[in-house]
């Protein structure tokens, strides 16, 4: 069966108070409309549609490749917005399942059961439901002796018993598509001059059609962000689906409150997770690491059996065995090889640090190679800018960089060479040699023992 799904997103979200558009506000690092589009797209499925409006453009240049796009240039409301996909949809699709842009909590196994009781269903409407203690502004839904839906009054409207009805209208729906086209047709103008999809029910209601309506499993998928505080409490949701994932997963979190992952990171077994860390993008973490406190991992790669403590990781690799921190800093292009030993107050960017390096605490590396076993002493630098461009630094296998060695790039350090400590490095190195000084100068060749 032909199903195809709208996506209301044409408000514009005034309680937001906010330049950017309402469902363009970022939730665990997605717009908050990704997690719609995510919920309805089924696998070989056509393209949703968004019913756009306020902030259009920036809507469709964000979702260009994800989405169809309906334009409602009047906010005429929720049935006025559903009609402007007629077009697309016209002799495309049996069911039309509408759902809303600002509901980043629903679900696609929501949407599977939502689906699945429709085709089983004679009516001509399924609608999710839930049962809540705070309504939200969300109509009510009242039913009939058989369980189907008679009614669904707006909170507005609402008298002091139907107030007190818990069975909420998200406003999630699966119509047969024919049926709906001409119901649609024939609701009515409201009192504020807008055409509800709500009215839809009392249209079938009316010629005696059943409605279907099927409860949410977890109330917390038919949150709708209207507010920043609303925002607030869908990520902590979205925080919690999350992290319970993981765990049951095999990661230890020792602090699901305070802990960040998103969407899109992966989390091997037996990794745990102190406070205050955060997993964020498309980050892959390995098996038996231990990440944090106080850790900020993004759009990196992490191996098995790393230990990442009070530092920051930015668009990295770290290969196997690496241990890094207290308060180290991993810059774009960071490479550490395996046995890696980064210490506390150290810095790498856009550079490779070969298996077994070990790179003491208050040190820069900028733009280098460094080969194996090599040892960075306290304080060294790689002076990689020159005011106008990024110098290389090569440092091959071996080698021994004195505490505050100063190696001004492009420079070469031969393999087995050693520096003294405060040394100036403006020349390479050869290999085997030990320099010191400032600048420094080669005094002579090494020994094995020394």
């Amino acid at each position: 069966m032909n199903i195809r799904a709208v996506i209301l997103a044409a408000g514009q979200g005034t309680r937001m108070h906010s330049k950017t558009p309402k469902v363009l506000h970022p939730l665990l690092g997605r717009p908050m409309l990704q997690y719609a589009i995510d919920a309805v797209q089924r696998e070989g499925a056509e393209k949703p549609v968004i019913v756009v409006g306020h902030a259009a453009q920036e809507i469709r240049r964000v979702f260009a490749d994800q989405a169809l796009f309906a334009l409602q240039d009047e906010q005429l409301g929720t049935g006025h917005a559903v009609q402007q996909a007629e077009p697309l949809l016209r002799d495309q699709a049996e069911l039309v399942l509408v759902t809303y842009g600002d509901m980043p909590l629903l679900t696609s196994g929501a949407i599977d059961r939502i689906l699945a009781a429709h085709q089983a269903h004679e009516g001509p409407v399924t609608m999710l439901t839930m049962i809540g203690d705070d309504p939200r502004g969300f109509g009510r839904v009242l039913r009939d002796e058989r369980g189907y839906v008679k009614a669904i009054v707006e909170e507005a409207q609402a008298s002091p018993e139907q107030l007190a009805v818990r069975e909420l209208n998200p406003g999630v729906y699966c119509f047969n598509a024919g049926w709906l086209w001409q119901a649609l047709k024939r609701i009515p103008l409201s009192p504020k001059g807008e055409y509800y999809l709500t009215d839809v029910i009392g249209v079938a209601v009316a010629d005696g059609l059943p409605v279907q309506a099927l409860l949410l499993d977890d109330p917390a998928e038919g949150i709708g962000i209207n507010t920043r505080v609303h925002l607030a409490e869908a990520e902590a949701a979205l925080r919690k689906r999350i992290n319970r994932q993981w765990m049951l997963a095999g990661v230890s979190i020792i602090d699901p409150l305070r802990t960040v992952i998103e969407p899109g990171a992966q989390i091997g077994q037996d990794t745990v997770i102190w406070p205050d860390s955060y997993i964020l993008g498309n980050t892959v973490v390995g098996s038996d690491c231990v990440l944090g406190p106080n850790t900020w991992i993004s759009n990196s790669q992490v191996g098995d059996h790393c230990r990442i403590i009070n530092s920051v990781v930015e668009k990295a690799i770290v290969e196997d065995h690496v241990d890094i921190g207290p308060y180290a800093h991993l810059r774009s292009g960071a490479h550490l090889s395996s046995r890696v030993h980064m210490g506390n107050f150290g810095e790498v960017k856009n550079s490779f640090l070969g298996p077994g390096v070990k790179m003491g605490h208050f040190s820069y590396i900028g733009d280098a190679q460094i080969g194996q076993d090599v040892n960075i002493g306290a304080g060294t630098v790689t002076c990689n800018f020159d005011g106008e461009k990024k110098n290389h630094t090569e440092i091959e296998a071996g080698v021994f960089i004195g505490s505050d060695t100063m190696l001004v790039a492009p420079v070469k350090i031969g393999a087995g060479a050693r520096t003294g400590a405060g040394a100036v490095v403006t020349r390479d190195v050869p290999p085997d040699t030990l320099a010191v000084g400032v600048p420094a100068r080669a005094i002579r060749k090494l020994k094995k023992h020394d």
